[in-house]
């Protein structure tokens, strides 16, 4: 398999700087959480965490629907709930990717069903042609063709989540 660059660092860095700026307007006062789903937005969630200027505090969330495929499976998993209360806060979903939806739309019914104050959705990435179920993200990081992509927290069968850029999976799956 080969590796395609599609977005730089540097290009990252710039648009979650955006996106932090954008949350502080959004988001003047009562209590922030952003929580995390594990473990593909964790460097997008540090790193977004960094670039805001207020308050805020963390949770993380384990859901799944890929396995080890490319593809999801329909059938979402929670891996690990999160340990903090967040009735009456406004919640900041951190995901790395939106696809087909089924995720998300899964995710924020469950979050909704704790009282926060509001439930967004922040996203590195978004693949709007793929959507199986409609998810409103207010704050994308970039759209993106339908490609398979990893890096910058995104894997491929837990390999290339270390990587600085995003970059296209070309070819076959090596599974050595």
């Amino acid at each position: 398999m080969a590796l395609r660059t599609l977005l730089t660092e540097d290009r990252i860095q710039k648009r979650v700087a955006e996106i932090g700026a954008e949350i502080d307007r959004d988001y003047p006062d009562g209590n922030l959480y952003l929580i995390c789903i594990l473990k593909g937005a964790c460097l997008f969630h540090a790193d977004l965490a960094r670039a805001i200027h207020r308050d805020a505090f963390f949770d993380f969330i384990g859901i799944s629907s890929y396995g080890r495929g490319k593809t999801t499976s329909g059938q979402v998993q929670l891996t690990k709930d999160l340990d903090i209360s967040i009735e009456d806060a406004h919640v900041l979903i951190v995901e790395d990717i939106v696809d087909s939806g089924v995720t998300l739309d899964y995710l924020t019914r469950l979050l909704k069903q704790r009282h926060p104050r509001s439930v967004e959705i922040a996203a590195l990435l978004d693949k709007p042609e793929r959507r199986l179920r409609p998810v409103a993200v207010r704050y994308v990081g970039f759209e993106i063709p339908d490609e398979f992509v990893v890096g910058y927290g995104l894997d491929y069968a837990e390999r290339y989540r270390n990587l600085r850029e995003v970059c296209v999976l070309e070819g076959e799956p090596d599974y050595n």
